[in-house]
């Protein structure tokens, strides 16, 4: 394992502190970055103070040009990457020469990151840790990193069964199963593909236009691989049928999947599957019992809950060890 992403279901549901316990416990050299920005001592959405980053002597890490500049303590320049501008400068790769507390910005496509983890990787660091921006999953991307850790907690929800419903919806997604048609498919150019005996493009680009179709999509076939979103809309679209025990709907991976947790319910008891291409490797939850507003949850509940539904290491990092094994 070389990446992990470290995503959060909604602000201040205790992202910065996983990253913070991870890199102050982990005993490797660490690289890091951001998909975005963080690392604000204050939030530019509620005005409400955040924990910073804080990054140890060695850390090898990724921000912009104007990030480099603000930092307050000693680093040794690596390379400044030409060719990974964002709208706050070129990257800046540097080595920590002590430590100190650092804003991180990097490139916001999928593929600028990658390009910056084998960066970081090859300037010596042994594990790389991507900050998910705001309530953006698509770090957590397979195609991206190799291991994820969610972070959930008060901010999603003061009920706490909203909280274990919403948290277990998108562990449910993560955890989908793998198609089994992933070398067929996977170099496929953006589109819908019904799979039958052979796989033919629909006459669509996307689900945005599902209904543009001459006939209902089922009428098409019953397998499809859907190389975009697949939202909400099209599977209520779907769930009007009354039996969908036979159709399966491919995508790339979880990141691509829109639907809340009453959707998603729905279109499986009726028989229907989402298989991906990629299932990504989510090796814990942790969790903030504190919300923003000053309300503060039982984190002993909050754990239990989870964990009767959830088969997963869940961690509150200001009080239990972190287990990345």
């Amino acid at each position: 394992m070389k990446s992990i992403s470290i995503v959060g279901l909604e602000k201040n549901t205790g992202k910065t502190e996983t990253l913070n316990y991870v890199l102050k416990k982990i005993n490797k050299t660490i690289g890091i970055t951001s998909i975005g920005i963080d690392g604000e001592s204050i939030d530019q959405v509620t005005s409400t103070p955040k924990p910073e980053i804080e990054i140890k002597e060695g850390t090898i890490f990724a921000t912009t040009e104007k990030f480099y500049k603000q930092k307050r303590f000693t680093s040794e320049i690596l390379s400044i990457e030409d060719d990974l501008r964002t709208s706050l400068g070129r990257i800046v790769i540097a080595r920590a020469l002590e430590k100190g507390k650092v804003i991180l910005a990097g490139p916001q496509s999928a593929n600028k990151i990658k390009i910056l983890i084998d960066r970081l990787i090859k300037y010596g660091a042994e594990l790389v840790l991507i900050d998910g921006a705001l309530s953006r999953l698509s770090p957590a991307s397979p195609v991206i990193t190799d291991a994820m850790i969610l972070a959930t907690g008060a901010a999603l929800s003061l009920n706490l069964n909203e909280l274990v419903k919403k948290t277990k919806h998108i562990v449910n997604l993560i955890q989908l199963d793998e198609s089994e048609l992933n070398e067929q498919l996977v170099n496929l150019e953006d589109g819908i593909y019904v799979i039958k005996d052979n796989i033919e493009k629909l006459p669509i680009n996307s689900l945005l236009s599902f209904d543009k179709l001459e006939k209902h999509i089922l009428e098409y076939g019953e397998k499809f691989y859907i190389t975009g979103a697949l939202t909400d809309r099209f599977i209520k679209y779907l769930t009007k049928q009354k039996d969908l025990s036979n159709i399966e709907l491919i995508v790339k991976d979880f990141t691509k999947i829109f639907l809340t947790p009453e959707t998603y319910n729905i279109f499986v008891k009726k028989g229907g599957s989402i298989k991906v291409l990629k299932k990504t490797r989510l090796i814990a939850i942790t969790i903030n019992p504190y919300s923003p507003k000053g309300y503060v949850l039982n984190s002993q509940e909050i754990k239990r809950r989870l964990k009767d539904v959830i088969d997963l290491p869940i961690i509150n990092v200001r009080e239990d060890e972190l287990c990345l094994n």
